[in-house]
Parts: structure tokens; sequence; C-alpha cells
């Protein structure tokens, strides 16, 4: 004998479902926690500068970008001018933006992010010395490791993708092949329930299994249907070269 199901109660179960799947598909690309999408992710050596064109302590003038020095203005050899994104530096996080070129020589060495020397203050924990333009209170540190996020490109010419030294050339031209964003977590697509699968070309994100006709389908149909919806839901759930005076 066939089992007939409430009207109502199967809309419900089924719209529980449904609103699981509409969450949890949200989850699908790499962010910051913070509703950020992720672009890029690395770590590099970072120093610092501060160039505001007073012609203290060797500085060469106004920035790149066209931008006044200012905290979280950041000079990078190959990223585009007015990138955005942050540092994290012992758990301290901070943002920035790329208003300059730079360092110079020293990212041939490894050094691929000159930031603002109140930026690197807060980060150390030293105070920025406005007579001097430098950092006190860190011991001479000049040169920090950071984990940095790209959050946003900027348009103009420059290298989307990991920095590369300025001698390379890569800050005047303009790339039009940009870094993949970084994927969801290895941990989480194995997690991912049968039911989910990844459409060719679709990066990976999760597309449901075509659904059955609710109106013709019995209890076992119906059943199947919401189980398969909340499974889907539950998987988805579940142009200058600027060298300063200033350590490096």
């Amino acid at each position: 004998m066939a089992v007939r199901f409430g009207k109502r109660t199967l809309t419900l179960v089924t719209a529980a479902a449904l609103t699981a799947l509409t969450v949890g598909t949200g989850a699908a690309h790499a962010d910051t926690g913070d509703d950020t999408k992720v672009l890029l992710k690395g770590s590099t050596t970072a120093s610092y500068f501060w160039d505001d064109s007073s012609g203290r302590a060797g500085d060469t003038g106004l920035p790149a970008s066209g931008k006044p020095m200012q905290k979280k203005l950041a000079a990078s050899p190959s990223w585009p001018l007015l990138t955005e994104g942050y540092v994290v530096y012992k758990g301290k996080k901070m943002p920035f933006f790329v208003g300059d070129r730079g360092p110079g020589n020293p990212s041939n060495n490894g050094i691929m992010l000159d930031l603002d020397a109140k930026t690197f203050a807060d980060l150390t924990g030293g105070t920025f010395n406005s007579r001097t333009l430098g950092v006190d209170g860190v011991g001479g540190q000049g040169h920090i490791k950071v984990d940095y996020v790209i959050t946003k490109w900027g348009e103009g010419v420059g290298k989307k993708n990991h920095p590369v030294a300025f001698s390379t050339g890569a800050w005047s031209r303009m790339d039009r092949n940009p870094a993949e964003p970084p994927q969801i977590l290895a941990e989480e697509r194995t997690e991912q329930s049968p039911e989910v699968k990844s459409a060719p070309g679709s990066a990976g994100r999760p597309i449901a299994a075509p659904q059955p006709d609710v109106e013709t389908a019995g209890a076992a149909g119906a059943l199947a249907l919401v189980g398969g919806l909340a499974a889907v839901g539950g998987a988805a759930f579940a142009g200058r070269e600027r060298i300063t005076s200033v350590k490096r």
C-alpha cells in the first residue's frame, strides 16, 4: 500500500534541506574568515620604508602610485599598484595596499615586500621615529617573515601572482593570466558525500544530481529526494626602483 505524505510536512522538510544546501555552498571558496575573498596566499620577508618626499633618510620622493606616504601603504617589486591585502606576523594582522615600487636590489635576495614604517612598528611592537623615519625599540630589526594574503588586484601593469624581483621587469608588464584563487581545504573536499559531483569546468564547485519528479514519486522517492538534498547541504557546508637607506 502506498504511503502518503502530508503536503505541509513534505514542504517543510524539503525547505529545510534546501536551506542547508544554500548555506553550505556559500563556503565553497577560500576566504579570510570575514567574507573577504582570497586571491593569493604566501609568505615572504618584509622590510620597511618611509618616503615622504622630504629628502630625509635617503628617500626618493613620493610613491609611484601618486598616493601620499601613509600608514598601510606598501611597496612591491612586481604586484600591480593599488593591489590590496593584508599581512600576518606573530598573530597580528595588518591591512596594506600597494602604493609604490620596491624593494629594488633586496628583492633579488627574497625580500619581496616593503611595508610602511608605521605598519612595521605596529607589527613588531616598535615605535615610528618621525625624525629618522625609522622604527625604534626593535633592536635594529629591519626584516620580518610575514604571511601575506591578496584580496584585490590592482588594474594596471604588474604580476598578479607570487612576487618576483624588481629586476625581472614584471612590474611593467600587463598580466592577463592571474593566479588561480586558492581552493577549499582538502579536508573539506574529502568530506563531500557521494551525491556531490564536480562538473567539468566548475572549478571543484559541488553540484547536485538530477532531482526526481516529486509529484509522481512515491514515499520512497520523496524520502530519497529530501535525503539527497540534505546530504548535499551537509557536504557543502562540511616604473622606478627605489632603494632607501633604511635597513632591509
